[in-house]
């Protein structure tokens, strides 16, 4: 799974727990879109989650 370069998102880890209160592993991933953005002064494709694209915190190229 591929890690936000710019905010660090990934992997979450928890339980999911049924209605009898069973619990089993649950994994929830990060949206993250391999974008084309600029960096340094030139076009580069990186990781990007959603939430730092909404917020404009990258640059589209």
């Amino acid at each position: 799974m591929a890690k936000c370069d710019v905010c660090g998102k990934g992997l979450h880890y928890g339980n999911n727990v049924s209605h009898s209160h069973r619990r089993s592993n649950a994994i929830w991933k990060a949206n993250v879109q391999k974008v084309m953005c600029k960096v340094g002064g030139g076009n580069k494709r990186i990781n990007v989650c959603t939430r730092c694209l909404r917020s404009g915190a990258v640059e589209r190229a």
